[in-house]
């Protein structure tokens, strides 16, 4: 498409004036862009409700919250980001100053989901901005009202050989992969990922890809059932369940069952409704982000029994909060559920758990629900995730002092905070030499006395 090409070539032509920024120019972009999210978050609201009834206050809390929070970390902490980083120099290079520059990328693609539409874009973008990048985002085409707003806050600060919001369907992503960006992020699924990875590799683009996964949670029979129940029910049913590191799937001691079962119905009873109609009537529920989501989890269901009342609605693409008694070999438990379906599975000895979870793919997020530390720390000792919550779930990717990624299949590399800004950055290692340096006594010619000194010194070094 010609028109990418153009926009590509004219933030290719604008890197060097972009990449020289200083931290002050970088900042006041980001105040213009806090101040234009802020004036217009309402707008934002009714997009995202627009798009598949994303309940305001979730709107507030996951989409425009998450903005304005790494915008401000992002604001405080720039002018140290960007700082040269002093290293240490071994002695065998006595003489020489060592320091790490972090350098812009240059011009850079953002890929984003639509499930978190809004920040999932802004974010990555705010980072790149951050480390003086030339970027081009593309929204999902599966939210449009959303992709409208972000387009035209975009346009409303940056010109397009800066900061560019494109539009389009899949035909887009595609034309934009075959440019040859410096880096290229997405957020989205697995399969997808790795189209993004394999078409990086014949620009040899880096990547930051942030993919998903079943997301397990291991409840420990020393737990506080009642409490881990509601917030997991919390992160499974927030965005509909649409979250990629929503909890995927529950391990239960065997013997707890049936509190867990009675404790988890009666808290999407007190969420949303104590009937199956006040559910689907609530305010509080996002629905589906569309006819192809819905058709994929009503097909799991078929051979399932949702153990909470509920019924389906095509139309709105309403899934009703389902609770799933299921085994290792169910349709459940092949792939990320994204949606409002929570299977559960018992066991008798933790290491049946362990040993599940270690022989799949290793999941974005894994939570474990505990009093004992030792419980505790087997779980993050011997599995692997991108990262853990422990007695809580989704939490940990709100901390911009964290680096927030997945690892394997669940994704490569890792933003927020000060790690949005080195994703999108070089770091330029530099050496400085003085006037003398030791390296100079092994230059040649190689003489016997010098060749015998310079021996010594090494074996003395060592």
């Amino acid at each position: 498409m010609q028109e990418l090409q153009d926009i590509f070539n004219l933030q290719t032509a604008n890197r060097w004036s972009i990449s020289t920024t200083d931290a002050e120019t970088r900042i006041e972009k980001l105040k213009r862009l806090k101040q234009e999210v802020m004036s217009r978050r309402e707008e934002i609201k009714l997009a995202l409700y627009k798009d598949f009834k994303k309940p305001y206050p979730e709107s507030e809390l996951t989409e425009i919250h998450p903005v304005i929070d790494e915008i401000n970390f992002a604001i405080k902490n720039l002018k140290k980001w960007m700082k040269p980083k002093k290293e240490s120099t071994p002695i065998v290079l006595l003489g020489s100053k060592s320091q790490i520059i972090y350098e812009p990328k240059g011009v850079v693609l953002v890929l984003a989901p639509w499930n978190y539409p809004f920040s999932l874009l802004i974010n990555p973008v705010v980072a790149a901005i951050s480390a003086g990048n030339c970027i081009i985002a593309r929204p999902s085409e599966k939210t449009p009202n959303t992709s409208l707003i972000l387009q035209s806050i975009i346009e409303s600060i940056f010109e397009s050989n800066e900061v560019a919001v494109v539009l389009g369907q899949i035909e887009t992503a595609q034309a934009l992969l075959e440019l040859p960006f410096d880096h290229i992020f997405f957020t989205g699924s697995i399969n997808v990922g790795k189209i993004v990875m394999a078409a990086a590799a014949k620009n040899l683009s880096s990547v930051t890809l942030e993919l998903g996964g079943k997301s397990p949670v291991i409840i420990d029979r020393d737990v506080d059932l009642e409490l881990a129940v509601s917030r997991i029910s919390w992160g499974k049913y927030l965005n509909a369940g649409q979250t990629c590191v929503a909890p995927d799937y529950v391990f239960i001691p065997e013997e707890l069952k049936v509190r867990f079962i009675e404790l988890f119905k009666s808290q999407v009873a007190q969420s949303y409704g104590e009937t199956s109609v006040h559910r689907k009537e609530s305010a509080d529920f996002a629905r589906l982000v569309d006819a192809q989501s819905f058709n994929r989890l009503t097909q799991k269901m078929l051979s399932e029994k949702n153990l909470i009342e509920g019924s389906d609605n095509s139309e709105e693409n309403y899934l009703s909060h389902s609770l799933v008694e299921t085994n290792m070999n169910s349709s459940l438990m092949e792939d990320e559920i994204f949606g409002p379906i929570l299977p559960f599975m018992t066991y008798r000895n933790v290491d049946e758990a362990i040993s599940y979870i270690r022989a799949h793919s290793k999941p974005l997020a894994l939570y474990i629900f505990s009093k004992n530390k030792q419980f505790i720390e087997r779980l993050k000792r011997e599995t692997t995730s991108g990262g853990v919550g422990v007695n809580q779930v989704i939490l940990h990717l709100a901390n911009p002092y964290l680096p927030f990624g997945g690892v394997g299949f669940s994704g490569q590399g890792s933003y927020h905070g000060f790690y949005g800004f080195k994703a999108f950055s070089h770091e330029k290692s530099v050496l400085q030499q003085g006037r003398w340096s030791l390296i100079s006594l092994y230059f040649p010619p190689y003489s016997t006395w010098m060749s015998q000194f310079a021996y010594k010194i090494l074996r003395w070094l060592e």
